[in-house]
């Protein structure tokens, strides 16, 4: 068995997973269950002056089935009084010493940011994450992703936290942002031990078509929302790498958005999260899903032959380069297997409709030598003499690939309901590497 724990500036951990902060954070009951399930660690829902919260707060997309593909919220802070959350935390780790509580911060002033820290830490918080992203509510009122757009902002508060916070603190930025390397360059200059990201990407989820108040809806109005889940995992891998490829970013990164799977952690690790923060996918499925996480982490670290999570952390980052720098000269094309192929003819259609014309049925062929439309009369199924390049003996319900044509998009694989069907294959290199950057160098285009 791999060595799961982590050292995250500091905060130690039995695992690399934590809770982010959020409903599943928000109150001592709940962290306790969730420890006694398996997660290494939590970050309190965040603390701050207690607010009243709306009704009806939660929406999400649906896909093909699939529920909660998308989740917006619009729920701010605790709406608790700070005294039992500060108590809570006290006996969450006098019971749980070995676990990581992060108390997830926002306040105004100067010395607001004073108080609320020593209350942090004098109630046994082992570090402090500071919320500079939620993009609903809060922002309007000068803090969260207000405060994580404007670097210079997020800079100056960051130091005045380092004045006063003897425990390591975490800067959580906001993805509502041009460039993520700017506040996260921002928060370093700041002197914050840490990164978390990503907060939720600002949001309206949709709009109820039978009252047409957007959702969701609160007395015949809504507002916009943060979204989060599954659907946003591209954008918080992005952005993790950017923070990661970037010299001047030297402190560790906790990285958030859309972790459901064992595999979704790994991923995040390998592009150079220190540990990973879930929520949604805990409002979804509870606080078991930890289990799954850990063997699966635990199995695919054995099979990698690493005999810690250490290992894993950073190995893709240097994978991740700027377009300039790919190289032209590499290609490859689809093969279908014929034994697994079901002629749906999805393929066909995608690459017709929406690639490069590049896959053919013998049906197709023939139009196409004999000029005929799809709505033809009686078409000739089989193709004759001049119509069999590339067809071989493929049978008649398996499309096939003229690939001198085939530019390599993968779409048709990305598409084929089979999978293991349509797989893209290495076209060998005949003109050695090239990138753009080194055309650009010698004067090409």
């Amino acid at each position: 068995m791999a060595d799961l724990s982590t050292n995250f500036s500091g905060i130690k951990s039995p695992n690399p997973f934590w809770l982010a902060s959020g409903p599943p954070t928000n109150c001592g009951e709940q962290v306790m269950r969730a420890f006694d399930a398996g997660w290494g660690g939590a970050v309190w829902k965040t603390l701050g002056e207690p607010i009243v919260n709306v009704s009806s707060r939660l929406a999400a997309v649906d896909y093909k089935g699939q529920k909660m593909t998308g989740l917006n919220n619009i729920e701010l802070i605790t709406d608790r009084p700070l005294e039992s959350n500060f108590k809570e935390i006290y006996e969450v780790k006098k019971r749980y010493s070995d676990h990581a509580v992060v108390a997830s911060l926002m306040v105004e002033s100067k010395e607001e940011w004073k108080e609320i820290i020593q209350r942090a830490e004098d109630a046994g918080a082992d570090g402090l994450e500071l919320n500079f992203g939620c993009p609903h509510g809060m922002c309007e009122r000068g803090m969260g992703s207000s405060v994580g757009q404007e670097p210079k902002v997020l800079e100056l508060i960051t130091s005045w936290v380092m004045e006063y916070a003897q425990t390591p603190v975490l800067v959580k930025l906001t993805p509502n942002t041009g460039d993520i390397v700017v506040p996260g360059i921002a928060a370093v200059n700041g002197g914050a031990n840490g990164i978390s990201l990503i907060n939720t990407v600002k949001s309206i989820i949709g709009v109820n078509l039978d009252t047409l108040v957007p959702l969701p809806g609160v007395g015949g109005q809504s507002t916009n929302g943060g979204y989060c889940g599954p659907a946003v995992k591209p954008i918080a891998l992005y952005m993790l790498s950017a923070l990661a490829r970037e010299p001047k970013i030297n402190i560790p990164i906790s990285g958030i958005g859309g972790i459901s799977t064992w595999q979704d952690a790994a991923e995040f690790l390998a592009l150079g999260a220190t540990n990973v923060q879930v929520c949604t996918a805990v409002m979804h499925y509870g606080y078991r899903i930890v289990e799954d996480l850990n063997d699966g982490l635990n199995n695919y670290l054995d099979d990698k032959g690493m005999v810690s999570v250490s290992e894993l952390i950073g190995k893709a980052a240097d994978n991740v380069t700027d377009w300039g720098d790919l190289d032209l000269n590499y290609g490859v094309v689809p093969k279908i297997n014929e034994d697994t192929c079901i002629g749906c003819q999805l393929c066909y259609i995608a690459c017709l409709d929406g690639g490069h014309q590049c896959i053919h049925t013998r049906q197709s062929l023939c139009w196409a030598h004999h000029g005929e439309s799809d709505h033809g009369v009686n078409p000739r199924i089989e193709p004759g003499p001049a119509e069999t390049h590339n067809i071989g003996t493929t049978p008649v319900h398996v499309p096939f690939v003229d690939e001198d044509e085939c530019i390599g998009c993968n779409l048709c694989s990305l598409i084929c309901p089979v999978p293991g069907c349509i797989t893209m294959e290495e076209i060998p290199h005949a003109k050695g590497r090239e990138s753009w950057n080194e055309r650009i160098a010698k004067g090409l285009r």
